[in-house]
């Protein structure tokens, strides 16, 4: 554990060791992977073979935010029609979901696999519709989800380093995105120990600007906007939930694509928002990004901002710029640009006085979510 001051008190915080050990445990989760190879390969092979199968992607909270920044991917590599669904809108709308004839693969991902909503949502998958596979993705070996089964199930519990045990997801989340990514792509595995490598230079070079980001933590900003494209824009929804929950929401944070950030959200802006600039490898996409960064840095009120990625530096006034040496086909970078957001809502939490393992003053947020009842439809 790391030890930091909070209210001039020590205190050990998993929260800090949980965020820099990341790079290790991808290595661990690939080791895993390895390991499992023959198992996934033998599960998912004959239910990929089905030309009208679709993967549905699914969690609560920052579990269903890592569906949302992987469905592209996985689409692309499968070949198969991928859609993310949070495990929170099948429990209130599981009919809309699932519908008869179409053979579906439910890819659950859980922390904890304790919530009410994950354990309901794959009861309501075989209870309305029979041609249902389940791919469970989790880092709790005694969690309920872990050992649920329908006959057609592959159970995958990460390794324990990724069981946070801090409140804010942060390993977790990372070790979950990259399984996916990697099980998705299982024929070229060989071949991803390379974008492993790279992946852990990426987040050596994000912590790096460990300094630079704390004094970025200094400035009086009470909002920040965390914008993406494409699979960057779940990546931007997970970093605007972790600095918000890491700072009991005394930083107001929302999250938008480049585009449609234009069409009205922008006007949240003021001189004390945080910009955060996710960009992308790719060169045509990134002229539309820049195009917004360029105009919001016209603003009188001079908004300062983060550039994070980008083929080189997009030169934004104001702006601190963290090169991820990428390229146009790195889209395991959508990995480690999510330490951007972790590390801003740790460093803020310890300068607000909080405590970053449990940050909700009132209990009003929790590890695992409490208070949720599930109703039977009908009953």
């Amino acid at each position: 554990m790391s030890i930091d001051t909070v209210n001039n008190k020590k205190i050990d915080i998993n929260t800090g060791n949980e965020i820099f050990n990341q790079p290790r445990v991808w290595r661990k989760v690939f080791g895993f992977i390895e390991g499992k190879r023959q198992e996934i390969t033998d599960f998912l092979l004959p239910v990929l073979s089905n030309p009208d199968l679709r993967i549905v992607l699914s969690g609560a909270g920052s579990s269903a935010f890592l569906g949302e920044a992987a469905k592209s991917i996985v689409a692309k590599s499968t070949r198969r029609t991928t859609i993310a669904v949070p495990t929170t809108d099948i429990v209130t709308h599981p009919d809309v979901l699932f519908t008869n004839g179409t053979p579906v693969l439910l890819v659950s991902f859980a922390r904890s696999g304790n919530s009410p909503e994950s354990m309901e949502a794959v009861t309501l998958a075989d209870e309305y519709y029979k041609n249902v596979y389940h791919l469970i993705i989790t880092c709790n070996k005694d969690g309920r989800l872990a050992g649920y089964s329908n006959g057609k199930t592959l159970s995958l519990v990460l390794p324990e380093e990724t069981n946070d045990k801090s409140l804010a997801m942060t390993g977790s989340f990372t070790s979950m995105l990259l399984t996916i990514l990697l099980i998705a792509d299982m024929e070229n595995l060989d071949k991803m120990k390379l974008i492993l490598d790279k992946m852990v230079e990426q987040a050596k070079y994000i912590f790096e600007y460990k300094s630079i980001l704390e004094g970025i933590i200094a400035d009086d900003f009470e909002r920040a906007v965390f914008l993406g494209s494409g699979e960057m824009l779940g990546i931007a929804r997970e970093c605007s939930l972790k600095l918000q929950e890491l700072t009991d929401g005394q930083v107001i944070c929302k999250h938008d694509s480049f585009l449609a950030f234009r069409h009205g959200p922008r006007a949240v802006v003021n001189h004390k928002t945080l910009m955060v600039y996710l960009f992308s490898g790719s060169d045509h996409v990134l002229k539309y990004e820049k195009d917004l960064a360029a105009n919001i840095a016209e603003d009188p009120r001079q908004i300062r901002s983060i550039s994070v990625g980008g083929l080189s530096d997009p030169e934004i006034p104001n702006s601190v710029w963290i090169s991820l040496n990428t390229d146009q086909e790195d889209q395991f970078q959508i990995i480690p640009v999510t330490l951007v957001g972790q590390l801003l809502g740790y460093y803020k939490s310890l300068s607000l006085g909080l405590d970053p393992d449990n940050p909700s003053v009132t209990g009003a947020i929790s590890r695992v979510v409490k208070g949720v009842n599930i109703y039977k439809k009908g009953k």
